[in-house]
């Protein structure tokens, strides 16, 4: 079996396509974006940060939260399409960051970021942003570096930077170069705030392979997926892609249930619907075959 991780890494190798992953945060999301046939998938720290937490995505989710629902989602389909996560800033010195490193290879993951924020970070869309000195950023990115080498593992690294707000472009692409000489594999410029900057960054960093973080009404202009792939990006994620739609779509089921007393879910929209896009007839396929009878009579 190919790894999620090998898969990614030969198509950023073997291709100038651009990777289109919707930002999942728990097995629903997962399983309705592999079941639409997208090619990768992105698990978003925010996400998974209010799905596991309830709270805002101000670094409180450490490497227990964020590995254990990476591996999940990843394991879903071993067949399926590869798992990009947010690893932050690392969460801790190079012994942790090389911790999270191997923890994330075991769990499936085909590739991941890590940043330049302090350990006291915030979502990158946020306000008020503080970085570390380029020295500490190229530590945390040495010891990921070292850590998948020393496991021969496909697994992507992709270097990310905040440092945008509190030190400008041109410090960014000093980072990111830094980081692409110790061998990171994909940059991140995270908050873009206009669309010549995105092309710009491409241009600089060019042949290198970078990614785009598009958040809608975030604090960069919106980008759509003709332009990203236009502009020379290989690897698009979105990371509120399915976190929203899902507030708003509880949100209104809610305030219906409160006002009207019933939910007023459609026609055809029952418990067995969902359970069929998490697998029920995979499931009921396995146990027939080895020649279980609990689903003799149906479901």
């Amino acid at each position: 079996m190919v790894t999620g991780a090998s898969k990614l890494r030969k198509q950023l190798r073997e291709t100038n396509e651009l990777l289109v992953c919707p930002g999942v945060y728990d097995g629903l999301s997962a399983r309705i974006a592999i079941n639409l046939g997208f090619k990768g998938m992105y698990m978003t720290g925010a996400g998974t940060t209010a799905s596991r937490l309830g709270m805002a995505d101000l670094g409180l989710a450490h490497i227990y939260d964020m590995k254990t629902n990476a591996e999940m989602i990843a394991n879903l389909d071993p067949y399926g399409p590869p798992l990009i996560a947010d690893m932050d800033t690392g969460y801790g010195g190079p012994l942790m960051v090389a911790r999270s490193v191997q923890q994330y290879i075991q769990a499936g993951v085909a590739g991941f970021h890590i940043e330049d924020q302090i350990q006291n970070k915030r979502c990158g869309h946020l306000a008020g942003k503080r970085v570390v000195t380029m020295d500490e950023y190229l530590t945390r990115i040495r010891a990921a570096k070292l850590t998948k080498d020393r496991l021969r593992s496909d697994i992507v690294l992709i270097a990310r930077t905040d440092a945008l707000q509190q030190h400008g472009y041109d410090e960014c692409i000093r980072r990111l170069k830094a980081a692409r000489d110790l061998g990171a594999d994909v940059g991140l410029l995270e908050g873009f705030t206009s669309k010549e900057m995105a092309r710009r960054c491409v241009q600089d960093l060019a042949p290198w392979p970078l990614l785009l973080n598009m958040v809608e009404n975030g604090a960069g202009p919106v980008i759509s997926v003709d332009e990203a792939r236009e502009m020379g990006f290989r690897i698009m994620i979105f990371s509120f892609a399915c976190i929203t739609p899902a507030y708003m779509g509880i949100t209104a089921a809610l305030e219906r249930l409160k006002k009207d007393g019933v939910v007023g879910l459609p026609e055809g929209m029952g418990p067995k619907k969902l359970f069929e896009v998490c697998g029920l007839m995979d499931s009921v396929r396995v146990d027939t075959e080895a020649g279980g009878d609990g689903f003799a009579n149906g479901v």
